[in-house]
């Protein structure tokens, strides 16, 4: 019954592997396609919730997705700062950040 949903699922992983391989060099496509990682991973989460009947998964789903987004956050404020700093946003330039 929610074979339609595993199929959406391994796209959403297909598609999200798919930006990170062939945009190595564009940070914020990388940042896009580990979110659509992300989304894939927790949408099989709560289809399984569903499917098993569990509220607990469901709770860490939701859980997941503020911590993702938390994530996401984080990582285009140190990419804003590198680019007010730099003036460019190609990750080969990221090796020379210093902390």
């Amino acid at each position: 019954m929610y074979y339609k949903y595993i199929i959406v699922i391994v796209i959403l992983l297909l598609l999200g592997r798919w930006g990170v391989v062939l945009n190595r060099g564009h940070f914020i496509i990388i940042i896009i396609s580990i979110e659509l990682i992300l989304l894939a991973a927790f949408f099989l989460f709560l289809i399984n919730s569903i499917e098993i009947d569990l509220l607990i998964e469901q709770i860490f789903t939701i859980m997941g997705l503020t911590i993702a987004a938390a994530e996401s956050a984080i990582g285009l404020a140190i990419m804003v700062a590198h680019y007010r700093i730099r003036g460019t946003i190609i990750l080969k330039s990221f090796s020379s950040l210093r902390g």
